[in-house]
C-alpha cells in the first residue's frame, strides 16, 4: 500500500529549537582541550556550510572522546549525520549515516537523560528511515509509543499518520499484532485526535490517512465482529469501551444483523440512550419480531426525540409494534399521529390504516346488513385517498355494496352509516357501480 506522504514538511517544526549557549566541559589536558576545541570549530564550520559529509570526521571524534563535552554535539549531531545520510550516493554509507542519527539519540539519552525533549524527532527519523525495513520496524514502533507515554500525546499530528503506518508495516512484515491490538492502537490514535480537534486543531489528514490505512489493514469485516469481538463482550458484558468499538465497526462495515452488534447496543442504549441508539435498538428487535421488547425502546425513543420529524418516524414503528400485536386501534391513532407531525409520513400512515381496514372485513362482517359490513372497504378508499393510492382506491371500491344491495336495505347513495367494529368510522355511502 502507498500512503501519500504527509511528512515532508515535518522536518523543520521538529528541528525547532535552537542550540543555546551552554558551559563546555573541555578536557583537562591541554593537548586534547586543543584538539577538542579545533574539531568542535570544524564540525560546526562545516555543518554551517552543509558540508554534512565533512563535518561528521571531526564531529565522530569528539562523540568518541569528549562525549559530555556538551549537549551541542547531539543536537547538531543529528543535522550533520542526516544531512550526510541525503548527500551521500552510497546506500550502505547511508545507512550507515543513518544509523548513526538514531545511536547519537540513544547517547545523548544515557548521559543527559530528556528523552522527552527529543523522543518525537528519533521516532520521525527512524520511520523515515527504517519504514521499509522489515527488522527496524518493532524499533520505530516502540519509539512512537515511546513518545506518547513520555509526553501523554504526539505534539505534531502528522505524526499519527507516520506512527499507524509504521504499525501496518510491522504487522505486515512481521505478523506483530492480533486484530484487537492493532484496532486498540487505532482507538487511542482517535481519541488523540478528536482531543486536538477540540482543542483548535485540524485534524482531517490525519483522520483520513489512519482511516485509510486501517481499511487496507483488512482485518476487520462482520465475521471478526461477531466471531471475535462478540465473545469478547459476552464473557465481559459490562464493558461500555468493547462495546463502543463493536457499536462502532459495525455501523462502519453495516454489520447490523449480527448479534454482537445488538448486545453492543443493548449495553450502549442502556446507559447512555440517544434517540438513534433507542431508535435502532426497536428496529432491530422489530426485525427479530420480538415486538413486545421494540414497544418500550421506541417510547423512550419518542421522549429523545428532538423534532417533528424524529417522533413521526417512532409514531410509525410504534404503529407497526401495535398493529403486529393485534391493538389495531391503537396502531391507527399512532399512524395518525405520525402523520400529524410529519406530511412525509401521510402516504406511508394512511395506506396503512386502510391495509388495516381492508383486512378487517371478517373480524367486523355482521351478517345482519351487507351495506354496513362493506361500509369498511368505503372507510379504507378514503384513507388510501389520504395517501394519495389510487391503485388502492381502486381495490377498495371494487368491493363496494352495489345498488341493488343499497335498495334492499331502503339505503341511498349518499346517505351515511357506522362501520362499527373497531373502525367506528362514519362513511358517507357510495357503490361500486
Amino acid at each position: 500500500m502507498k500512503i501519500k506522504s504527509t511528512f515532508l514538511g515535518l522536518s523543520a517544526l521538529l528541528l525547532a529549537g535552537m542550540v543555546q549557549a551552554q558551559t563546555f566541559n573541555w578536557p583537562a589536558d591541554q593537548a586534547q582541550e586543543a584538539k577538542a576545541r579545533e574539531y568542535n570549530a570544524a564540525y560546526t564550520d562545516y555543518m554551517k556550510a552543509d558540508q554534512f559529509i565533512e563535518a561528521t570526521k571531526p564531529l565522530h571524534w569528539l562523540l568518541v572522546n569528549v562525549p559530555e563535552l556538551n549537549e551541542s554535539i547531539y543536537i547538531n549531531g543529528v543535522t550533520v549525520y542526516k544531512g550526510a545520510a541525503d548527500a551521500t550516493t552510497d546506500e550502505a554509507q547511508k545507512r550507515v549515516y543513518q544509523d548513526s542519527v538514531m545511536a547519537i539519540y540513544d547517547k545523548r539519552e544515557a548521559i543527559y537523560d530528556n528523552a522527552a525533549k527529543w523522543i518525537e524527532n528519533k521516532a520521525y527519523y527512524g520511520y523515515g528511515f527504517y519504514k521499509g525495513t522489515k527488522e527496524k520496524l518493532g524499533e520505530v514502533v516502540s519509539d512512537f509509543e515511546r513518545a506518547l507515554e513520555i509526553n501523554g500525546s504526539l505534539s505534531l499530528i502528522d505524526l499519527y499518520s507516520a506512527y499507524f503506518d509504521a504499525v501496518y508495516r510491522h504487522n505486515a512484515y512481521n505478523k506483530a499484532y492480533q486484530p484487537e491490538e492493532v484496532l486498540a492502537i487505532y482507538d487511542r490514535i482517535q481519541i488523540d485526535l478528536d482531543k486536538a480537534e477540540a482543542e483548535g486543531s485540524d485534524v482531517s489528514r490525519a483522520k483520513s490517512t489512519t482511516e485509510t490505512i486501517l481499511v487496507a489493514m483488512e482485518l476487520i469485516d462482520c465475521d471478526f465482529i461477531e466471531n471475535t469481538m462478540g465473545p469478547k463482550l459476552a464473557a465481559d458484558p459490562t464493558n461500555e469501551a468493547l462495546a463502543q468499538q463493536i457499536f462502532k465497526y459495525s455501523v462502519q462495515y453495516k454489520c447490523y444483523s449480527s448479534q454482537a452488534f445488538l448486545t453492543a447496543l443493548e449495553l450502549i442504549d442502556s446507559n447512555s440512550p440517544t434517540f438513534s441508539t433507542s431508535q435502532v435498538r426497536a428496529m432491530r428487535y422489530m426485525q427479530n419480531k420480538d415486538y413486545e421488547k421494540a414497544q418500550p425502546v421506541l417510547e423512550k425513543a419518542l421522549e429523545l426525540a428532538e423534532n417533528n420529524t424524529q417522533k413521526a418516524e417512532i409514531y410509525m414503528e410504534l404503529a407497526k409494534v401495535h398493529a403486529n400485536l393485534g391493538r389495531k386501534s391503537d396502531a391507527r391513532n399512532a399512524a395518525r399521529q405520525a402523520a400529524s407531525l410529519d406530511e412525509e409520513q401521510v402516504k406511508e400512515a394512511y395506506s396503512m390504516i386502510a391495509g388495516m381496514y381492508m383486512n378487517s372485513f371478517n373480524d367486523c362482517r355482521g351478517g345482519e346488513s351487507r351495506a354496513k359490513d362493506y361500509s369498511i372497504y368505503i372507510a379504507a378508499y378514503n384513507a388510501y385517498q389520504r395517501a394519495g393510492d389510487s391503485q388502492g382506491m381502486a381495490s377498495a371500491r371494487s368491493r363496494f355494496p352495489s345498488k341493488e344491495e343499497l335498495f334492499t336495505e331502503g339505503l341511498q347513495v349518499g346517505s351515511t352509516i357506522n362501520t362499527g367494529c373497531w373502525i367506528g368510522e362514519t362513511v358517507t355511502l357510495a357503490t361500486r357501480d
